[in-house]
């Protein structure tokens, strides 16, 4: 069970006496957790029925009394425990998670990190309410989700815009979100959200950013380059060498794997884990660097890596290293 069909459940008054909500991504915990506090009750009801409780605050016995109080004028109450894995004890919810009371629907959120499988604790979870254990989603898996997200507010997104929001941010689906959420509350009346909003409303150029610095890169432009990175020593915050290297490390890796992959464009684009769509800046810039282009240009990033952190470095600018790297790397 993933964490829309905990909603849908909810949704359709369908509900477990305990919600354990675990794993390595907040974003999908704390979408949970919050449709718990905000919508399970009426708001007349939240008063008297709905409990907030903080691990790093509560101890066992209050979060236990708390879930076997019975409701008061409503058919249940709601109990939240936030930031589960700063609560000491936490083992003696046991207690209460062998017996639950029915009318009480207890979500804990416990973040960046999972009880034993093979503890009683986790076999008490699964057996008395449902457990959503979650995952960092790979880099890859981020386009195809932010289309997902967008289409569930009854918007399209074009795949240049969807790259530049994920290149831009990054691994961070609470970021993603609350900045598509932005978008979607300044969007003028259209129904399909393109590069040219993500500009306008997120903040990141069309232009400038290190999408269009690795597609020139791979095409071998140096003219656009330079004016991409004077852009970047212009505006710091838009795109800081510790943010273009990582980046362009990850697109010479995957040139470099091309060379290893055996099959048509549908499986290499699989192997390199990006969008089909996307795999013709890959070929391109394989056949303009090759096998020991690739190669030089991954050794050369390593090195410019450790000089970005002052290693071997005399204090150059920012700016001036990556001129200097990529004037290397295309020749």
């Amino acid at each position: 069970m993933d964490y829309q069909d905990i909603i849908k459940d909810w949704k359709q008054k369908k509900f477990r006496p305990l919600y354990w909500l675990e794993g390595e991504e907040d974003f999908f915990i704390d979408q949970v957790s919050s449709y718990a506090e905000h919508h399970l009750l009426d708001e007349a009801e939240k008063g008297f029925n709905l409990t907030i409780l903080y691990g790093k605050d509560a101890d066992w016995s209050t979060v236990i009394n708390a879930c076997r109080r019975y409701p008061m004028f409503a058919e249940r109450q709601v109990v939240v425990l936030k930031e589960a894995q700063a609560m000491r004890d936490i083992l003696k919810l046991e207690a209460y998670i062998e017996n639950p009371l029915s009318s009480t629907v207890f979500v804990v959120a416990y973040k960046q990190g999972k009880v034993d499988g093979r503890s009683k604790l986790a076999k008490l979870i699964k057996e008395k309410g449902v457990m959503l254990s979650t995952k960092k989603m790979y880099d890859n898996q981020l386009p195809a989700w932010v289309e997902s997200y967008v289409s569930s507010k009854g918007l399209a997104i074009t795949q240049k815009g969807c790259i530049l929001l994920v290149d831009h941010i990054g691994n961070d689906l609470s970021r993603i979100a609350n900045e598509i959420d932005k978008v979607l509350v300044n969007l003028p009346e259209k129904k399909k959200i393109d590069e040219s909003d993500i500009e306008k409303y997120v903040g990141i150029s069309k232009e400038y950013n290190v999408f269009e610095l690795q597609n020139a890169t791979g095409q071998k432009d140096f003219a656009k380059v330079i004016r991409i990175i004077q852009y970047f020593s212009a505006n710091p915050k838009a795109a800081p060498i510790q943010m273009v290297i990582p980046a362009l490390y990850n697109f010479f890796s995957k040139i470099n794997l091309i060379f290893g992959v055996k099959g048509g464009e549908k499986e290499i684009a699989a192997a390199l884990g990006v969008h089909p769509f996307f795999l013709k800046d890959y070929m391109q810039a394989a056949r303009q660097y090759g096998a020991d282009g690739a190669e030089k240009a991954i050794l050369l990033l390593h090195t410019y890596n450790l000089r970005s952190i002052g290693i071997n470095d005399s204090g150059v600018e920012d700016g001036e290293l990556m001129k200097e790297m990529m004037y290397k790397i295309m020749n």
